[in-house]
């Protein structure tokens, strides 16, 4: 059954396709289908009980989309995505996300020497063949060959970026739990650890009628290829060429399963080393004594726990291990010993302190809009951080920034209890440099300060730009560290001990970015922040009212590098938030 979700995703994969066919993000087509997802985004009716003329009502659905959604509707495709999909296949698409690989560009190496997938790139990288095709050369060839180094793709073990994998599994959970007999379904893996990255997407669905949940597994309106199919588990493949395993399970089983699915495989080792220290047997159908049987061996007994996994744990004598923790790295130990730091949860965060709107080139929601969603969402203080200057395109002046502020004050006047941050997202130059001058930008409320451009520079050049605008006494965070996006661009490289030590010393703020694209400080740099006991702020970078879900994955990465309540400072209490701000 197509849902809301289902078709804000089709009009996604339609502008990502198009854009390579018109070899252009900025062409008309493409736009289309942007703006009528961003109009889509803030209605609250069921999308699939639009009528055509009820659609091409909302901002910026036109009659050819409105088209294409209520066939994607009725059949569950759409021809001209599936026409697109045939022009681009999956191996095609991950080319185009590699840096320098342009649509026009892939465009020429396909037609030109024949690639299709990464291996056959880094072949004709290998016999430097890049460099004979017109607008390229070894320079390029040689960026090229880096980022594909960097950014970790191997043509036979394909990873999917977490942006990518997250919607589609969150469907995905929400299909098999309308099914009837269904009790609960959760996606397992890697993804629920929250990598960054993911080989396939595992789904645990409890359920007294297995039968019916493969069916619909085989079924999907998601799956293009059906690979295996029993009488518990179904294996299909996107359209994008990710693998689905689909798993039913008995319900009283569903937390040994989901633990067993969820991993890591050191993680459950661990846990079943424990198990057997005990004279107990762990698996994915529960944790069981273990007895002599007739013939003297061990033999299964009494069943221990299974229904749920804060039960196992409890039974092995340990604390409940997070998902994004269960890495064995020492969560197993710290569970069983002393226990586990107290974890910073989403329920824990006061505010959001990197937040746009339409003041930004790049935002697409009011002043009174985000506050108003902010305030929902339970925040006792905001900073609105539209961007500086000298981010071309979308930034704002001196004098746009000082009518902002008006606006501001003006719209907090109406929320007395609320907190709100005139403030800016400051741009870091190649040098380090930001906007403004010293003084307009000291007469912000907050900044956070962050790279939008130069990523190619040595690391020794970037570390000292970074550094540069730690030590700005107006800057109070450093906002997505290195500027990556997931699978899409690696990020600038860093020296990350000495950052880390300039923001101790200078006492700012690492930003945890909550857009899926980023999650920028990666967990890894967050468990050595964690340990240096560098202040963090997990924030949103929301542009829209729709995005401010993001916090959640903020917190999951910030879980995943073991940080504290206490040393993320938007979950402090307003005063005591408010002296560190005014401090700096």
């Amino acid at each position: 059954m197509v849902t809301s979700r289902d078709v804000l995703a089709m009009l996604d994969e339609l502008a990502m396709l198009t854009t390579l066919k018109e070899e252009s993000p900025q062409s008309f087509k493409v736009r289309a289908y942007e703006n009528a997802k961003q109009g889509l985004e803030g209605e609250s009716r069921d999308l699939t009980e639009l009528s055509a003329t009820e659609l091409t009502k909302v901002k910026g659905v036109g009659k050819s989309t409105a088209a294409k959604i209520r066939e994607f509707v009725e059949t569950g495709s759409v021809s001209k995505l599936d026409d697109l999909r045939a022009l681009y296949p999956p191996d095609v698409v991950a080319l185009s996300r590699i840096p320098g690989l342009g649509p026009k560009t892939l465009k020429l190496v396909r037609s030109e020497l024949g690639v299709e997938n990464v291996e056959m790139l880094k072949e004709a990288i290998d016999k430097q063949q890049l460099r004979t095709l017109p607008g390229l050369g070894a320079t390029s060839e040689a960026k090229i060959a880096k980022a594909i180094d960097r950014l970790g793709l191997h043509g036979k073990d394909r990873r999917t970026p977490i942006a990518d994998a997250l919607p589609l599994a969150d469907r995905l959970v929400d299909d098999f739990e309308a099914l009837d007999g269904v009790t609960q379904a959760a996606y397992c893996g890697s993804l629920r650890r929250f990598s960054e990255t993911i080989g396939d997407i595992d789904i645990t669905v409890a359920t007294t009628i297995p039968q019916s949940v493969m069916e619909a597994a085989a079924n999907h309106t998601e799956s293009a290829d059906v690979i295996g199919s029993g009488d518990t588990k179904t294996s299909f493949l996107t359209a994008s060429g990710l693998q689905v395993d689909v798993r039913a399970v008995a319900p009283e089983q569903f937390g040994a399963a989901t633990m067993y699915f969820t991993g890591s495989k050191a993680h459950n080792i661990e846990l079943r080393q424990r198990a057997i220290n005990q004279g107990r047997l762990l698996n994915e159908y529960g944790l069981f004594e273990v007895v002599e049987g007739e013939d003297g061996k061990g033999a299964l007994g009494e069943l221990v726990a299974s229904a749920d996994e804060p039960a196992i744990y409890e039974a092995l004598g340990m604390e409940y291990v997070p998902p994004p923790l269960r890495e064995a790295t020492g969560e197993v130990q710290a569970a069983a010993g002393d226990g586990l730091p107290e974890l910073v949860r989403r329920e824990h965060i006061r505010g959001d302190l990197h937040y746009h709107t339409d003041r930004s080139g790049d935002g697409r929601s009011t002043v009174a809009e985000m506050v108003a969603v902010g305030v929902e969402n339970g925040y006792e203080y905001l900073a609105i951080t539209d961007h500086g200057v000298d981010l071309a395109i979308n930034g704002s002046t001196e004098e746009e920034m000082i009518e902002h502020r008006e606006v501001i004050r003006e719209i907090a006047k109406g929320y007395p209890d609320l907190t709100i941050l005139w403030g800016c997202e400051l741009n870091i130059g190649p040098d380090g440099g930001l906007d403004y001058s010293d003084e307009f930008r000291a007469s912000f409320d907050y900044t956070v300060a962050s790279v939008h451009s130069a990523f190619d520079r040595p690391i020794g050049d970037q570390t000292a730009r970074i550094i540069r605008a730690i030590e700005d006494p107006a800057v109070h965070s450093i906002g997505h560290l290195t500027g990556r996006y997931i699978g899409r661009r690696p990020g600038i490289e860093l020296d990350y001990d000495a950052v880390l030590d300039a923001l101790i010393e200078h006492d700012v703020a690492l930003e945890i970015n909550g857009a899926l694209q980023r999650l920028d400080a990666a967990s890894d740099v967050v468990r050595k922040a964690v340990a240096k006991n560098v202040k963090l702020v997990i924030n949103t970078d929301s542009h829209h009212t729709s995005e401010l879900g993001r916090m959640e994955y903020g917190v999951l990465t910030a879980q995943r590098g073991w940080a504290p309540k206490d040393l993320v400072v938007n979950t402090w209490e307003k005063d005591r938030f408010l002296d560190w701000v005014n401090n700096r």
